[in-house]
């Protein structure tokens, strides 16, 4: 049995790996898409989009939110007749700041949230990994349905895992995103990835991960060294040869950055007094944004709120 009533998520954008933290590593951050979901007696999906992405996404059941739902659907035991989704993004798209994330996650919560009894017919470990198994990695996914600073991984089972890291006050810590105009596929900086890496490198990437943590919770000071990164944003500068001169001038400045998921984006993490002269360092070619961090992740808020 499915709800009558229209039903309103928000979701967050997300930046993953923060440097070395390869496919493990994300944050919510306070940027946010919208979407609005109503059962509907005419069959068939309707998808209205505005902002990001409205000139080029898809307005029927291809839609990622619309495929996400329908999956969701089927995991609970059936499909309603029809669907009517209103989607306002502000996530910019293909720019490595977790649009396809949010986009999935927010099917899953809404189409749960439809269904009379979805928590129990697709309860939270479920659903994150169906949004896995729909988003492929789990640091995005994670990040975005928990909101703060997560750190995923898979058992040996395959069952995906997330634990919130407690991060030191969160004030302390200003995450500043620098976005390029242009976007690039994350298929094709995944495809820049070699097969095997020097093992130095592997040692290298495992220490700074490992650092990561300890930065995060009790030792920001620690942050330009614990955001380093060997193992794949190197390869992938030939993707965006502007964002990789971007992360070395930040670092050079003791600022630490990284790119932010597979690109292009650069995402920072730095203080308050240092965020204002990020967009200097940037110049005209990124649009710089000071963020916060998202703490409560995907939420059904109020139509009106």
């Amino acid at each position: 049995m499915f709800r009558a009533a229209a039903t309103r998520v928000r979701v967050p954008a997300t930046s993953a790996n923060m440097g070395p933290g390869f496919d493990a590593f994300g944050v919510a951050l306070a940027l946010y898409d919208d979407v609005v979901a109503q059962v509907s007696d005419d069959a068939g999906i309707r998808v209205d989009v505005h902002g990001e992405g409205a000139d080029d996404v898809p307005r029927d059941q291809r839609h990622l939110v619309a495929k996400s739902m329908l999956r969701a659907f089927d995991a609970m035991g059936g499909r309603p007749r029809g669907l009517d989704l209103v989607c306002a993004n502000r996530i910019p798209h293909g720019r490595g700041l977790g649009s396809s994330a949010a986009a999935i996650v927010s099917g899953l919560v809404l189409a749960r949230a439809l269904v009379v009894g979805g928590e129990d017919r697709l309860p939270d470990a479920a659903l994150l990994e169906l949004a896995v198994v729909l988003e492929g990695h789990p640091d995005n996914v994670a990040a975005c349905i928990h909101g703060g600073v997560v750190v995923a991984w898979t058992r040996s089972s395959g069952a995906p895992v997330t634990q919130v890291l407690d991060v030191v006050p969160l004030q302390s810590i200003v995450p500043v995103v620098c976005v390029p105009s242009s976007a690039v596929a994350t298929k094709k900086a995944r495809a820049l990835l070699p097969e095997t890496v020097p093992h130095a490198d592997a040692a290298y990437n495992a220490a700074r991960a490992a650092l990561l943590v300890t930065a995060l919770t009790s030792r920001p000071d620690l942050l330009l060294e614990a955001t380093d990164d060997r193992l794949h944003q190197p390869y992938r500068r030939p993707a965006y040869p502007r964002t990789s001169d971007l992360v070395a001038k930040l670092r050079a400045a003791g600022i630490p950055a990284a790119v932010s998921g597979a690109g292009p984006t650069v995402f920072a993490l730095t203080d308050a007094a240092t965020a204002s002269t990020i967009a200097d360092l940037a110049g005209a070619r990124f649009a710089t944004s000071v963020l916060e961090f998202d703490r409560r992740g995907a939420r059904l808020e109020a139509l009106d709120a």
